[in-house]
Formats: C-alpha cells, structure tokens, sequence
C-alpha cells in the first residue's frame, strides 16, 4: 500500500510542471475567441470558397474530398463548377500541384498540410494568426505576425486586411512590450476595387477558420445533426413512459 501512494506522489510531482507549464502558455497566449459554428452552412461555405481560391495554392488538405463538401449543403455542379481545380475529379483529394523542393527554396519550408491543423493548433490559434499579419521590413516577404513570430508565410489577405504595425512601449521595469495596432483607415495602402472593413475582413477569417475547423473531422456535422435527431425520438418516447411511471408511483398517494 505505502509503495502505491509513494508511486502516486511521484506521478502527480512529475505531472506539475507540465501542467504548470501549459496554464502560463494558455495564459499568455491571449488568444482572440474564434466564433466557430459547424453548423453555420453559410459560414462553410463561404470557408470553403476562400480556402480553395487562396489557401490550396500552396497548402493541401490530403485529408479531405471534394465530394465531402456536399455535407455542408453545396451540390456536385457548385463544387465543379466554383472550387474544383482545372483537371481534377470530384472525388479527388484537396492536394497541390507545388513541387515539394520548390516550395522549399521559395518559402524555406514546405507549407504544411492543413487537414489537421485546427485539431493541432486550435480555432483560436488559426484566427489570431490569420488576423495577425503586420508589416515588418527585416522579413524576406516583407511580413511577420504576432501570433507566430518570424514568419515564412506571406500576408495573402493583406489587400482586404490592409496594412498593421507592431508597436513597441516599455513597461515599468523598462523592457519592451509589444502591442498590434491598427494603422488608422486614412493610412491604409488600398486597392482602387476596395478592400473589406475590419469587421467584414474579421468575418471573413472567422468563416475560413470555421472551414478549417470543419476539415478536421468532416463527419461531426452530420453526427450532430443525427445526435438531435436521437435526442428528440428519445425525448418522444421517453417522456410518455416517465408520465404513466409517475402516476403509477403516485397512484396510492392521490
């Protein structure tokens, strides 16, 4: 018994720090809330359009079908004809065409593939990245972020986003600290078609991240949608059963 609780204390000794650990990362990631929806069609949608037409050009998502994305309401024709790729099938994975060491002397890196990245990452992460971008001149691409330091990944969004600035105070004991703002509107580099406000270019990356969110697991829509469906047939027949339970338990008391 004595050797169980030692082996016990030793575990729990061992676990602290770790535990530790994550609470201050978590805490001082200050993470912007994501406004995930899976069931928001709509916000898919819109999700799935903006990752085909900007993200799939340098990253996949080996893990998921074009012909899945009939679960979130679009049809074969819409899939064909709004974001399936000149030449590929839709049954086809969401692979690129980018040659590995290509990609490599042109980024530095491969791009990851990004069928897991919201289960890795999180929701909150990949939003605060995707609204993270800010000008940064010692960059090669001319940008950094503030959720992921030092970069490889251009500002693809920049022409809706606009331009951020990383500004810098010192605290009370005189080290700096950083803090993103945006450049007033009347700054902004804009581009003579327009560009999206800051709360249409916030929707807009919600939707995305939704997407994301949504390629980690395509089956738990459809699986939510069947657990409501379970919860109501249960509630109809159980509710009956509990009612003539009750009166039968009652009987001799009224």
């Amino acid at each position: 018994m004595k050797s169980k609780i030692r082996h016990l204390i030793a575990a729990m000794a061992l676990a602290l720090p770790f535990s530790a650990t994550a609470l201050a990362a978590s805490e001082g990631a200050k993470l912007p809330k994501a406004p995930i929806n899976i069931q928001d069609t709509e916000s898919l949608q819109r999700g799935a359009q903006i990752f085909t037409n900007y993200c799939l050009s340098c990253h996949s998502a080996s893990a998921m079908r074009y012909n899945r994305l009939t679960d979130i309401g679009l049809t074969e024709e819409q899939i064909k004809a709004n974001l399936l790729p000149e030449g590929a099938k839709i049954g086809d994975q969401m692979n690129i065409a980018m040659n590995k060491k290509d990609a490599q002397a042109w980024f530095g890196a491969t791009p990851p593939d990004l069928s897991l990245i919201a289960r890795s990452r999180g929701a909150d992460y990949l939003y605060g990245y995707l609204r993270g971008f800010y000008r940064d001149p010692s960059r090669p691409t001319g940008w950094n972020n503030a959720v992921f330091d030092k970069v490889g990944m251009p500002h693809i969004f920049w022409e809706w986003q606009g331009e951020q600035v990383l500004k810098t105070e010192k605290n009370a004991e005189g080290h700096e600290e950083h803090k993103l703002e945006l450049i007033k509107a009347g700054t902004l580099t804009k581009l003579e078609n327009g560009k999206a406000n800051t709360v249409e270019f916030d929707k807009r990356m919600a939707d995305l991240t939704n997407f994301l969110v949504y390629i980690g697991e395509p089956a738990q829509v459809k699986r939510q949608q069947i657990g409501y469906v379970v919860l109501m047939f249960l509630s109809l027949l159980l509710l009956p059963l509990a009612y003539f339970l009750k009166k039968e338990y009652w009987r001799d008391v009224h």
